[in-house]
């Protein structure tokens, strides 16, 4: 392997600008589509993606470690875990008013309120949540696999390198 590392994050003052004048953007579309998703075009799982992305943007023009130590991991799995919860526990709140698993309508049934508070309930607490955090997680994941040891993701192979034996190419 030659001496030069071949780093993967470059500063530029123009994606970084960028990025500062968008993200504020992406973040409230992202949040209005999560909030609104019950009455329009939308809903917990674009909302959610649209908010997970607006983080990926970050990271890409300020570099991951730096977005990573932001969002610590305990973060992102409490986010996660937050919405499983959540998501279930509306679930099983149908269930003992004596329906099924997220049928809504026993809430008109028992307590008079229209069912869209329950979808609400699962589509901005559950479903948003669960993708925001899996998608910073996934993108996280596999920026750990890309450092410059590594900036291939091939181990640290250059293009002219055979695997030794016990090795395992991008060709396998």
């Amino acid at each position: 392997m030659s001496g030069s590392i071949d780093d993967t994050y470059t500063e530029s003052q123009v994606i970084m600008t960028a990025v500062k004048i968008i993200a504020p953007f992406t973040l409230t579309y992202g949040l209005f589509m999560t909030f609104h998703g019950g009455d329009a075009p939308g809903g917990g799982f674009q909302g959610g993606t649209i908010v997970g992305v607006t983080v990926l943007m970050l990271a890409f023009a300020f570099g991951i470690e730096p977005t990573r130590q932001w969002l610590r991991n305990t973060f992102l799995v409490g986010i996660i875990t937050g919405g499983v919860v959540i998501f279930g526990a509306v679930g099983l709140a149908m269930v003992a008013l004596g329906g099924d698993f997220l049928e809504f309508y026993r809430l008109y049934e028992v307590f008079g309120q229209k069912p869209k508070w329950g979808l609400e309930a699962v589509e901005i607490g559950g479903i948003s949540l669960i993708v925001t955090g899996t998608i910073i997680s996934l993108f996280f994941t596999m920026a750990a696999g890309f450092s410059p040891d590594r900036p291939s993701g091939t181990g640290g192979l250059e293009e002219n390198d055979e695997p030794t034996e016990g090795e395992v190419s991008d060709d396998d």
